[in-house]
């Protein structure tokens, strides 16, 4: 026995030499291969925009160095892409930018944002070229801003209008037994209206309508500016699907060269005077933007703006880059408002809400911020719910024209199994001292008293985020309530009715905060620094990070999504203002 006993040590001792020499090779690297200096850029350089690790505005830091280092969020946001696009403005290595076969994350509002930085980066005299086997419709409105757009010979383009799909679920509920109880107040709230009816409701076709037809204008605006193309031939060519073949497109002038990439990377060759027998040099997007180092401005002044990004639904706890918790929010804002370099916040929302509670909590810890010093609001491509609930109270808000806000309303589901338990053998039964005592179960009916104690909660969060919404902006209860209901809204439409002051990006509502502040002299500072522990670090690591790539693989990226939809919506917990559907523009 002592023998085995000897021989199991060994193996355990040689297990973990094993393991600490492969954590000491990991951190080694991570630690010098942190410290390299960046790639440097040649003269005569083109920028190649590849965006398809481009997700979120701010990449996001962390308070623990060890968890900057391990996390896989060391790419950089783009937040970052934009400045990196501006300081190239005026970089005389650089001479244009290349958007290849180019495939985003990015939503419309971050598509208007760096469509309107590139833009402004022509005005240099620099340009902008595009090439892809194929244009989805998201992709074309971001690669339409080039000087010419080049597109493949056996290509296609997707240019048609947006559509919305709903999936309804009431006539399943009652085949399989398997209900969920809705509670909910605003007559818009559809986020509910699949469990509670077989087809979309006139007031749900009202909104959705409107807000298809709000983006879609300011899509083909953008375009036809670019394009030299009117709204109303864009209208048509989309109506007949006009476009539909490269030389369809070409015909219509949404493309101007049908080609292989090697005539698209020789006309490149061509403007930069290099030999085509030779390769012109190239920086990527993401090493150029690390170049540039940060997202911040800086400044010889002491002054400081700072960015506090909110990005993703809102949820109880920390919260890291694609959640918004009250854990770092709440820090992030006290922090800012302690700091007294710190002269004005700028709070950057790109969410589609989430819990009501956590809404409340971080929308107390703006209004103390706010007896400070000004708060701005910079809505990306949703600041809808909760993400509203946020941005109510702040001095001047800011939206693009295709963000997705408003969404005023808030509901509760409760998964009931009754009817499937009954179905396949089961009975449950409740003993209690009191007559409310029990919790709410799911294989009980739905008891009227509960829905009616539950429903009062609802109303009270509804009337409590109306009433923020009206103190905020300065409207009446009945005002607010008028244009709340669940109601979303496109940014211009918002516009009108009140719910924003001005349309703009973020550095629109930067120069505003220091405006407010009375500043010039300023640099930036970046917030949250989000608090992660080694358990943390270990799940960032690349074998932990596999089974989300291992399962959209097996079951594909659609399937995916709708895989985590249903395994958000399991995670509710407590009231919820929720954005009323999702949108997703291609």
């Amino acid at each position: 026995m002592k023998f085995l006993g000897n021989v199991l040590a060994t193996i355990i001792g040689i297990f973990v030499f094993f393991m600490l020499f492969f954590f000491g090779i990991l951190i080694i690297g991570a630690i010098f291969g942190g410290e390299s200096e960046g790639v440097k850029v040649k003269s005569n350089s083109v920028i190649e925009l590849n965006l398809e690790d481009i997700k979120n505005d701010y990449a996001g830091k962390y308070k623990d160095p060890w968890m900057t280092i391990f996390s896989e969020n060391k790419k950089v946001g783009l937040t970052d892409i934009i400045n990196a696009v501006e300081k190239a403005k005026t970089d005389d290595d650089i001479k244009g930018i290349s958007i290849l076969n180019n495939n985003s994350s990015l939503g419309m509002a971050q598509s208007k944002a760096l469509r309107d930085a590139l833009e402004d980066f022509k005005k240099s005299g620099k340009f902008v070229m595009a090439y892809a086997n194929s244009y989805s419709q998201k992709e074309y409105y971001l690669n339409s801003v080039a000087n010419t757009v080049y597109l493949n010979p056996v290509g296609d383009m997707d240019f048609k209008g947006l559509s919305a799909e709903i999936m309804f679920f009431k006539e399943f509920q009652e085949k399989s037994g398997l209900k969920m109880e809705v509670i909910r107040h605003g007559k818009y709230k559809s986020a509910v209206e699949p469990f509670l009816e077989n087809k979309m409701s006139d007031a749900n076709r009202e909104q959705v309508t409107a807000l298809l037809n709000s983006v879609w204008t300011s899509i083909v605006t953008d375009i036809s500016k670019s394009r030299n193309i009117s709204v109303a031939e864009l209208n048509e060519i989309a109506n007949g699907l006009l476009a539909r073949t490269p030389e369809m497109a070409k015909a219509e002038k949404l493309v101007d060269v049908i080609a292989y990439e090697d005539v698209y990377h020789n006309a490149i060759k061509n403007i930069l005077k290099v030999d085509k027998d030779e390769d012109y040099n190239k920086v990527t997007i993401l090493d150029y933007a690390k170049n540039v180092a940060t997202t911040s401005k800086i400044s010889d002044g002491k002054d400081q703006i700072a960015i506090i990004y909110a990005q993703g639904e809102i949820m109880s706890g920390e919260g890291d880059v694609n959640t918004i918790g009250e854990g770092s929010m709440r820090r992030s804002l006290q922090e800012a408002r302690k700091n007294k370099d710190v002269k004005a916040i700028v709070l950057r929302i790109n969410s589609p809400g989430g819990s009501a509670l956590t809404s409340d909590l971080i929308w107390r810890e703006i209004e103390l911020t706010k007896k400070v010093k000004p708060v701005v609001v910079s809505m990306g491509n949703y600041a809808a719910s909760g993400g509203y609930y946020i941005a109510c109270n702040a001095n001047t808000i800011f939206a693009e024209n295709n963000t997705i806000t408003g969404s005023i309303g808030v509901f509760g589901i409760l998964p009931n199994f009754t009817q499937l338990a009954t179905k396949i053998g089961i009975n449950t039964e409740q003993v209690k001292t009191h007559e409310n005592a029990a919790n709410y179960s799911p294989f009980v009916p739905l008891d009227e008293k509960f829905k009616a104690v539950t429903l009062e909660g609802v109303e009270h969060i509804y009337k409590t985020f109306v009433t923020h919404v009206a103190q905020g902006r300065k409207m009446t209860f009945a005002q607010v309530d008028a244009i709340a209901q669940g109601r979303v809204w496109s940014g211009s439409e918002a516009l009108k009715k009140g719910l924003v002051d001005k349309i703009g990006g973020l550095d629109d509502a930067i120069d505003e905060a220091a405006r407010i502040a009375k500043t010039k002299n300023y640099s930036t500072q970046n917030y949250p620094e989000y608090e992660k522990n080694f358990k943390d670090i270990l799940e960032s690591l690349p074998f932990a990070n596999s089974k989300a790539d291992f399962i959209k693989e097996e079951i594909g990226e659609e399937n995916y999504k709708i895989m985590e939809q249903i395994k958000r919506l399991q995670s509710q917990k407590g009231v919820q203002a929720m954005m009323p559907f999702e949108i997703n523009v291609q």
